[in-house]
């Protein structure tokens, strides 16, 4: 009765926004939740951005078709995947994931969706629920499963903290400063041993 929870973006895929935003030439574009811990404070920014420049959902899209899981997530995922459940616990989006989640083999993915006009534009965003990925793992929890969590940001500090145990992987540094109570790793034989370790001890 084990589950992982992983972050996506910064962990088994690169950020969609920075990646957007390098190929876009829009550098506002690349902050991230590394940089801005409130996340809707974070997504009008960006969604103001887009209407500015007149950029809608299919050029997003375009980019993340061309987009490839950070070397060695699909293997991690599929040898993880093998030992223990796993749910992908996210702050994108459905519209945004699915080319990725199809090259990471089709994991399980919670997460938030947009709202799309009919021009392409995106108008807003729903999130599935508040804090969605503490309340997961807080339900998952109560329903009798051991939890570990893993990610590399502020908005995922929650969910480690709810967590039987949780880690940070390739965090940026203000991070690692602000949150000393969960062990840092860096790459993916690191975080296996860093999973396993932890079930041993719960």
């Amino acid at each position: 009765m084990r589950i992982v929870c992983l972050d996506l973006e910064g962990v088994l895929v690169p950020e969609i926004w920075i990646e957007f935003s390098r190929r876009a030439g829009i550098p506002e574009l690349s902050r991230t939740t590394r940089d801005e811990p409130d996340y809707d404070t974070l997504m009008r920014g960006r969604l103001g951005i887009l209407r500015e420049r007149g950029l809608g959902l299919p050029q997003i899209q375009r980019v993340i078709a061309a987009m490839d899981p950070v070397e060695g997530a699909r293997a991690f995922l599929d040898a993880l995947r093998g030992d223990y459940q796993v749910i992908i616990l996210s702050d994108t989006f459905y519209e945004f994931a699915q080319p990725l989640m199809r090259a990471l083999g089709l994991p399980t993915l919670f997460c938030h969706s947009l709202v799309v006009d009919a021009t392409g534009m995106i108008a807003d965003y729903r999130l599935r629920m508040p804090d969605q990925k503490r309340a997961a793992v807080k339900r998952l929890k109560e329903l009798n499963f051991t939890v570990v969590a893993a990610g590399d940001s502020y908005n995922d500090t929650a969910m480690l903290g709810e967590a039987h145990a949780g880690i940070l992987f390739h965090p940026p540094e203000n991070v690692v400063r602000e949150f000393p109570q969960f062990p840092v790793v860096r790459d993916f034989a690191a975080l296996r041993a860093e999973i396993d370790r932890a079930f041993a001890q719960h």
